[in-house]
């Protein structure tokens, strides 16, 4: 009996990926565990393993889909002594992904998926409508290349089946010049009408507008982006955030960094660790968690959540987005193992290489602007955590002390709270202990 291959759900909140690359090809005899693909996630690049022996009957989906759901069917396998084609013809009976309700309203452009051709069903969106008041039935690729070219569909005779629009349509309606869509009419009042619209979140048609035709290009969004805007979105809709900045001086820290480098040990040449002031602030941060366990916690609509560790989420910029690798147990470890540490996620975060319990959960975050010249900033909070360090550059300032001023290295940071479980005078203690552990250094040493 053919043995169907699916998505698989690399993670728990996974929709769909992208499958990058297939390393087998239809024929090739696979036994359980031999790496047989490769799935884009929006976070990382992964690995999936056989389960079953057999023979690569069909490769369903091809290299290079995205949007692909989970569950969906993407290859065939014929078990051992069973007719290849026979099993690539018999094939077919996946799971079905879990279905999503349809919005009341489905104005914005699907999202980037399976490659669109000629065979694909037409989407559940409204087809064009015809001058007379007809429907035109066109391909979502005709649909697709009309657009692009500015080609009125009602106006393009189709070859399809029922006189259905398809690709060669189009391109022979762009070929021959004609077809082409009306000019659209001055919009002098577009903008005073397009801010209830954009307020409430426009459409990519009511978006382009507002623009003149070919002053811009339309870059799809990848898996990673949707995920970052959907996810801030629910966070700034769901957490009361509340914020609380602080000023620290760093030349203590500065100066214990200094020194601590100056004796690492040699290895192989180079020193056994590097440590950087964002290694610092993530120690400092994590003992402060502990100094203060109440605002160590997670919100739940039914119970707070404390958690017994601090588990630090350091954001990392990489092309397209950012990833949050997790130190776990961070106020256990010493600052050179979470330098080094930091070193091997940062790299691996960088090459999307990152393993889904390397980047989920955590009980806090921290981002540091510093490094790209930003005084201050406030960082929106990403759940579970109920809190998010944003911290700025150190730079020179002049302080008072005992009436006199004085130059000082100085950074800002600012406290990110879930108001719902940390409110305003369990974050200012919160800050004041990452304060005090930034200020006097030597006590994350002992």
């Amino acid at each position: 009996m053919p043995i169907n291959i699916t998505m698989p759900a690399l993670s728990p909140t996974m929709e769909e990926g992208n499958l990058s690359k297939w390393l087998v090809k239809e024929g090739d005899k696979v036994k359980s565990g031999d790496v047989i693909a490769e799935i884009e996630t929006d976070k990382a690049t992964m690995e999936v393993e056989a389960v079953d022996e057999g023979t690569v009957a069909k490769l369903v989906v091809p290299a290079g889909t995205e949007g692909v759901k989970v569950n969906a069917l993407i290859a065939i396998l014929a078990a051992d002594g069973e007719d290849v084609a026979a099993a690539a013809a018999g094939g077919g009976s996946a799971a079905p992904a879990k279905a999503e309700a349809a919005p009341a309203k489905t104005e914005a452009a699907p999202a980037v998926s399976a490659p669109i051709t000629d065979k694909t069903p037409a989407p559940s969106t409204p087809a064009p409508v015809a001058k007379s008041g007809e429907r035109v039935f066109a391909s979502p690729l005709a649909r697709r290349l009309a657009k692009e070219a500015g080609v009125e569909l009602s106006a393009v005779s189709g070859s399809g089946p029922h006189g259905r629009v398809v690709k060669s349509d189009v391109e022979k309606a762009v070929a021959g010049g004609g077809a082409k869509a009306a000019p659209a009419a001055s919009t002098a009042a577009a903008p005073a009408a397009a801010a209830p619209v954009l307020a409430k979140g426009a459409s990519e048609e009511a978006v382009l507008k507002l623009f003149e035709p070919g002053s811009y290009e339309l870059v799809p969004h990848d898996g990673m982006r949707k995920t970052i805007a959907k996810r801030l979105v629910e966070s700034k809709q769901t957490i009361p955030h509340f914020y609380v900045t602080v000023d620290c001086e760093l030349d203590a820290l500065l100066a214990l960094r200094a020194q601590l480098n100056d004796a690492a040990p040699r290895k192989e040449g180079a020193p056994a660790y590097k440590l950087s002031v964002n290694d610092m602030i993530i120690k400092a941060m994590a003992m402060a968690l502990m100094e203060v366990p109440d605002a160590n916690v997670s919100w739940t609509e039914t119970n707070m959540v404390k958690h017994k560790h601090a588990d630090v989420g350091v954001a990392v910029s990489i092309p397209g987005g950012l990833i949050t690798p997790i130190i776990r147990h961070a106020e256990l470890k010493t600052l050179s193992a979470i330098s080094n540490e930091m070193k091997d996620l940062g790299k691996r975060a960088k090459d999307r290489k990152l393993k889904p319990e390397e980047y989920q959960g955590g009980t806090t975050s921290v981002s540091n602007m510093g490094m790209m010249g930003v005084k201050q900033f406030a960082a929106v909070i990403n759940p579970p955590h109920a809190t998010i360090l944003a911290v700025g550059a150190g730079e020179q300032r002049v302080v008072v002390r005992q009436g006199e001023m004085k130059i000082a290295n100085v950074m800002s940071v600012t406290l990110s709270t879930d108001h719902r479980c940390v409110d305003g005078a369990l974050g200012a203690e919160l800050l004041g202990a990452f304060k005090r552990y930034i200020e006097n250094p030597m006590g994350m040493l002992v």
